[in-house]
């Protein structure tokens, strides 16, 4: 049954929008009045055609493709990169009842800090009997290793997320509390810019609260628990992390560093960063993984994402790290029963925003309740996290709870590992749907932040809305979509930025972890091994093209190089090449944070369309003008990074390891194709793979020959593919690196003065094969070299 709205003046897009009885709906009140915060924007949309509301709405989208933005979607097959799911149609709230919310979550994120705060202190809560022993000792989520500890600042916990809903009678209630790593913070500023570029108008931009002064708050916050010349960054699991994205974007909005696990280290209780510069202090650590992972030492020792002995470093008080590894255990499912008392001690007032109702049966009362009722409540594991309206595996309605015995008797047997609780009715909002509004579930996520000053709520935050009116489709790996959330202020608020009063500081020069240096450096290479391969396919493909005979000797000199590489010749596009290009885009995955989002889609399209080549090409000249299509991709990536990147020291590793890779190839090929004996058309090919052809031409009065190709290739200074060109690239690079300005030279450099003062002297003659090749091995020496001295 359904309740229908007051029917005065609603327009088309309204027709048949019809919320369950029962249920409270955001747009209309019990009375089916539409809610005032709702009319001039209602109205403002009903203004235009459907058509026109769709390319509003495809603007919104188009934003978030240009920007990135993406989940990953696990599943049992490979791991899917999805689009963000944006629902178009924001959640608007009156200010002023976005105030009560924060005022009742703020009470509750202060219960949560005491609770967690004796659970690894005194320990009052157990012994005064307001949370039972064996959900605390026999949690998971409790972490042995923190009792006893203080954080420094005196807090556990800083950054809060919490999880709510609206009742029936029009209330909001919490549905659950993130308090171990709450991520969707910068998800929340992706959805407003989204959400800005559909609906630009100064109404009702101009009314909604900024989100900018919450993460100025928070950042200043932060700086404030760093300490003096301690660094801060952003802990992240790694590119395989179902929210990597959000933690590359928020760690470029906030200027953090995005660290992994390796790339700490603690000496002498203190975390360390390493950089190319060497170790360098830190002072706050902003982990996005899981407790448990935190530290392999003490605590999962099969941890490959943390650090070992950061938790002594928590306990020295020389870091502080948001949130204190230990606070997951606040949400545990089984706690929600036992906050409302602990609040009534604590305060002695209730709580002004009560969670969803809880049992944990293995109290005699509660578990009489539980099974008069079990068939109107989800029953789960009373020390899992889940979410009441999230039904997994190991939380299903009481109807459903057993087959083979009676449900009380199900109860009765698995009591104290059981929790029960109320099987919520979820308030709905307008979604967009076949060209008109429909109510749809939804639940709000609000993000707070410790300052100074006491807690500050982002005035705002996300909505998660179901895909049909079935709540259990809310989570976007289940296929629900996410909306921003308006606070509507009564008049225009001014703008807010980052920017504070005490002006900008620049972080120093050498601040670039040795993990993001290596795979910068690596980046280059891979880049460079891949335009390689493209140009010595597209020259076996030509001349197949003209001539139809694989035994022909440039083909069979070209086809031999090929299979050294890896690159089958027979194979219209070899998964070797698909392999190079993917390397790249995981190396430039793992330092996303310092891409723009044009280079990472240029990379990303790159992979994309040779995996769609390796389908459709058949051979010969189409392989050829496939390869010219990828070579054109990969050149605009190329572009993009080098003249558009800052020049800092991630862009010197980037470009090193272009150089070095472009003269290993070089003089890998000149051994073949400049080869005094090689077969007629090589040296025309050598020059061809260079890019050298119509400089060639100007530069000598006849065509190639064996030394006018070791002249140009390997000898020219000029000449951007050379050799001694590459040579010379490298050393000015390393140059403006930390450790370079010695008073002695360092091992590298010393090595490359060798190398190019060699070239330089010598003469194209003098460039025998069996040369090239010692010389090829003394230049690998420098990428090892290169390696020890900024990458371990």
């Amino acid at each position: 049954m359904t309740k229908t709205p007051a029917a005065y003046h609603l327009p088309p897009l309204l027709q048949g929008y019809a919320p369950l009885a029962g249920v409270a709906d955001e747009l209309f009140d019990a009375q089916g009045v539409m809610r005032p915060v709702w009319r001039s924007f209602i109205d403002q949309l009903s203004a235009l055609p459907p058509v026109e509301i769709e390319a509003h709405f495809a603007r919104g989208d188009q934003y978030l493709r240009d920007a990135g933005v993406y989940f990953r979607l696990y599943s049992e097959g490979p791991v899917q990169d999805r689009a963000w799911p944006l629902s178009h149609v924001p959640v608007l709230i009156d200010d002023a009842e976005w105030r009560g919310i924060c005022d009742g979550l703020a009470q509750r994120a202060d219960l949560l800090e005491h609770v967690v705060a004796d659970l690894y202190g005194p320990g009052q809560l157990v012994a005064q009997g307001h949370l039972p022993a064996e959900l605390v000792a026999g949690n998971p989520n409790w972490l042995h290793p923190m009792v006893g500890t203080t954080p420094r600042g005196g807090h556990w916990l800083h950054h809060l997320a919490f999880e709510i809903g609206r009742s029936p009678d029009g209330s909001f209630f919490v549905l659950g509390d993130r308090t171990e790593a709450p991520s969707g913070a910068g998800f929340a500023l992706e959805n407003r810019m989204a959400a800005m570029r559909m609906f630009p108008e100064p109404f009702p931009r101009g009314h909604v609260q900024r989100l900018a002064g919450f993460f100025r708050a928070f950042r200043s916050a932060m700086e404030g628990l760093a300490g003096d010349g301690g660094h801060m960054a952003i802990l992240t699991p790694g590119p395989n992390n179902d929210t990597y994205y959000e933690h590359t974007y928020i760690a470029r909005y906030l200027g953090l560093m995005l660290l992994e696990g390796e790339d700490l280290i603690i000496e002498n209780g203190q975390a360390m960063v390493r950089t190319v510069r060497g170790l360098e202090p830190l002072g706050l650590l902003w982990r996005r993984i899981d407790d448990e992972f935190v530290d392999p030492l003490e605590l999962r020792e099969d941890s490959a994402l943390g650090t070992p002995g950061i938790l002594r470093a928590m306990r020295d008080a020389t870091l502080t790290m948001i949130n204190a590894p230990g606070s997951g255990v606040l949400e545990t499912r089984a706690f929600m029963a036992f906050y409302p008392r602990i609040a009534r001690t604590l305060f002695g007032a209730p709580l002004s925003l009560p969670n969803v109702a809880t049992w944990w049966c293995g109290q005699p009362s509660e578990r009489a309740h539980v099974q008069a009722n079990a068939e109107r409540m989800i029953l789960g594991d009373a020390l899992e996290q889940t979410l009441p309206f999230a039904r997994g595996a190991d939380a299903v309605l009481g109807a459903q709870a057993s087959e083979s015995d009676s449900l009380p008797d199900w109860i009765a047997q698995n009591a104290r590992s059981l929790v029960a609780q109320e099987a919520v009715t979820l308030s709905t909002t307008p979604a967009w749907s076949g060209g008109r509004l429909v109510p749809r579930p939804m639940t709000i996520r609000v993000f707070a932040t410790r300052t100074p000053e006491g807690w500050q709520f982002m005035p705002g935050g996300y909505a998660r809305i179901g895909k049909s009116d079935d709540p259990k489709a809310m989570a976007m790996q289940a296929g629900g979509a996410v909306a921003d959330v308006w606070v509507m202020a009564p008049r225009p608020v001014p703008p807010e930025t980052l920017v504070n009063d005490i002006g900008f500081q620049r972080a120093p020069a050498g601040l670039l972890p040795a993990r993001a240096a290596d795979n910068l450096y690596w980046l280059g290479r891979y880049i460079e091994r891949s335009e390689g391969a493209l140009r010595l396919l597209r020259a076996y493909h030509l001349r197949l093209a003209e001539t139809g005979d694989r035994q022909e000797p440039r083909l069979l000199t070209l086809a031999a190089y090929l299979e050294h590489l890896g690159l089958a010749p027979d194979t219209p596009l070899p998964e070797g090449l698909v392999t190079l290009i993917a390397l790249a885009h995981g190396a430039a995955s793992k330092v996303r944070d310092r891409f723009s989002p044009d280079g990472w889609h240029a990379l990303s399209d790159l992979l994309d369309t040779t995996r769609r080549f390796r389908s459709v090409l058949r051979g010969g000249d189409d392989v050829a003008r496939a390869m010219s299509v990828l070579l054109r991709k990969l050149s605009g990536f190329s572009g993009l990074v080098h003249e558009n990147m800052y020049h800092f020291m991630g862009w010197r590793f980037l470009s090193m390891g272009r150089a070095q890779e472009r003269a290993d190839a070089m003089l890998l090929q000149l051994q073949t194709f400049a080869h005094p004996d090689a077969a007629p058309g090589a040296y025309e090919i050598a020059i061809e793979l260079g890019d050298c052809v119509m400089t060639h031409q100007r530069l000598y009065r006849f065509g190639p020959s064996h030394e006018t190709v070791l002249d140009l290739l390997a000898l020219d200074p000029d000449n951007p593919r050379a050799v001694l060109y590459q040579l010379a690239e490298l050393r000015g690079h390393l140059a403006h690196l930390p450790r370079a300005e010695q008073i002695r030279m360092s091992a590298v450099e010393q090595l490359l003065l060798e190398l190019d003062t060699e070239l330089r002297v010598i003469s194209p003659a003098a460039l025998t094969p069996d040369w090239l090749a010692g010389f090829r091995g003394r230049l690998g020496a420098v990428s090892e070299r290169l390696s020890a001295l900024y990458f371990r």
